[in-house]
């Protein structure tokens, strides 16, 4: 005879936020006009802002609840609110989705925009 260990009885899942960033940077690279910031060290950028680059992401992991802060750079000319609202509706779709949890907020930071100077430069 084969019994089942009641789900309450199994045990307990952990999610680290290391974990949870992980998978919101990867979901913010689904994002059409969406790329990375700087990492900083005390306030001072050691890297660059390049759109090839990974977002920034900070979580707190509360229970089944998740808070996320994204740095990132946007491609311009797109429009930056549209841009930045929809990286926020997919992180919250897709970071709810691959964790089981409810991520209850997400704030971003805009660090650069980027635009194709190559393709404005004109020989006269």
């Amino acid at each position: 005879m084969t019994t089942t260990t009641p789900v309450e009885e199994r045990g307990q899942t952990v999610l680290s936020e290391r974990a949870v960033e992980r998978i919101a940077t990867m979901a913010l690279t689904e994002v059409d006009g969406v790329g990375g910031a700087a990492r900083r060290v005390l306030g001072i950028a050691v890297d660059g802002e390049d759109l090839d680059r990974d977002a920034q992401v900070t979580a707190r992991v509360r229970g089944d609840e998740i808070t996320l802060q994204a740095r990132l750079s946007v491609a311009y000319p797109a429009p930056v609110t549209a841009t930045t609202e929809a990286a926020r509706l997919h992180l919250v779709r897709r970071v709810g989705e691959l964790t089981g949890r409810t991520v209850s907020r997400v704030d971003i930071t805009i660090t650069a925009l980027h635009s194709d100077i190559s393709a404005r430069r004109r020989v006269q």
